[in-house]
């Protein structure tokens, strides 16, 4: 995972990444790869252990990610993404917030997942602005299926065949999934745009009225009661489509200040739901990373925390336990202060692209290791990491224009 300047990046791309990390703190949707440090042994491990065999030859697993909030779970995130997509997998990268994806609404969960798939795409791709979403990923299993079965059939043939491939679909624990995707991928090829757009509004979980939807063999809500049926579908056709499988990332933005009782119990079952998943045949080729901030929300007395305190109870170590289920950030570096310092000097050759300057490598050296410093001695009161890079980033404008 490591990435050097030799590989090419031009001044344009080098001054998103230092206006985004400079100006919030966050890594960048691509670049990041060019200041990732300090994460090979894991990045390494899921890569050989996970997405590279276990997860793609029909296996299934859940991690949850622990680190503070600006301790770089979004960046490990991203990462995971990029390895994912190295081996063909579509990927979800989802924010979970109190307001909008709650983890204990799992409609508006799968609602989110699906408006967030990609699947792999060029860096050239990802830096212009990329396609998203399930319309996007129909969109393109159907150009892709289009143009093979282009190259060896006449036109007289392919509606025939394109039909035919689209009704050997699944079966999906979903009949009205299936159907649906099914229906998606006819209208594209019979030029049916409102059908197309209508059924995409349902696969995104919006519910258009019921009685527009029997003709396409639709009769199922996306509500609480159906949505790990929709959930398991999802993998389960994501797997037809000959990608190797999928990987969702949630990260978790903010903490709920205050849940019900109600809350927090659907919250414990549904995390409980999606580990023991991970051990079904019908979650195949499915990889799940859940990061928070901290374990605060498995402290409590029933037997339902119990239970899924069990189900984490184990640590992730690249070398001596890699089928550990929580990864702690906190722990990928002996030395975080030479951490940042690393994570520093390459900040500092992108902003030199992006800036078409040098800096004299002593100065240079100094400020980071004082800026390093400085932000770790915060470490119990900030999110250290998310403070020291852009702490960096106006220290290097600084230096640029005075010296």
């Amino acid at each position: 995972m490591q990435y050097g300047l030799e590989e090419g990046i031009d001044s344009i791309s080098a001054r998103k990444i230092i206006e985004i990390v400079g100006g919030q703190g966050n890594p960048p949707e691509y670049g990041f790869q060019y200041f990732t440090a300090g994460l090979d042994s894991y990045i390494g491990t899921i890569d050989e252990d996970y997405l590279g065999s276990f997860i793609k030859d029909g296996g299934s697993a859940f991690k949850m990610v622990i680190g503070v909030y600006g301790g770089g779970k979004t960046h490990f995130l991203y990462c995971i993404r990029e390895v994912a997509w190295n081996y063909d997998y579509i990927a979800s990268y989802i924010v979970l917030s109190p307001e909008q994806t709650p983890f204990h609404k799992l409609e508006q969960v799968y609602k989110t997942i699906s408006a967030n798939l990609i699947y792999p795409q060029t860096p050239e791709e990802l830096l212009s602005g990329y396609d998203k979403g399930i319309e996007a990923v129909i969109k393109s299993w159907y150009n892709r299926k289009y143009q093979e079965m282009a190259n060896k059939l006449s036109e007289d043939l392919m509606s025939h065949e394109l039909n035919a491939y689209a009704l050997a679909l699944g079966p999906y624990e979903s009949t009205s999934f299936r159907n649906a995707v099914r229906e998606a991928f006819l209208s594209l090829a019979e030029k049916r745009n409102d059908d197309f757009t209508l059924i995409i509004q349902w696969l995104k979980g919006e519910n258009p009225p019921k009685n527009l939807l029997k003709n396409f063999g639709i009769f199922e809500k996306i509500d609480k009661s159906t949505a790990f049926k929709m959930i398991r579908s999802l993998v389960q056709w994501v797997r037809d489509l000959g990608y190797a499988g999928i990987v969702v990332l949630m990260d978790e933005a903010e903490q709920t200040p205050s849940m019900t009782t109600k809350q927090k119990a659907a919250l414990l079952s549904n995390m409980r739901e999606l580990i023991d998943e991970c051990g079904h045949a019908n979650f195949r080729n499915a990889m799940w990373f859940y990061a928070v901030p901290d374990e605060n929300f498995l402290e409590g007395r029933t037997q339902a925390y119990e239970a899924l305190r069990q189900r984490l109870s184990s640590v992730f170590n690249a070398e001596t336990n890699p089928t550990g289920v929580k990864i702690y950030l906190e722990e990928v570096s002996a030395d975080p202060v030479e951490l940042l310092a690393d994570i520093g000097k390459k900040l500092s050759t992108i902003y030199g692209v992006a800036y078409n300057t040098k800096f004299e490598t002593s100065a240079l050296n100094e400020t980071i290791a004082d800026i390093a410093k400085a932000a770790y001695e915060r470490k119990l009161e900030i999110g250290y990491k998310r403070e020291f890079v852009k702490n960096l980033i106006k220290a290097l404008h600084k230096l640029r224009k005075t010296g």
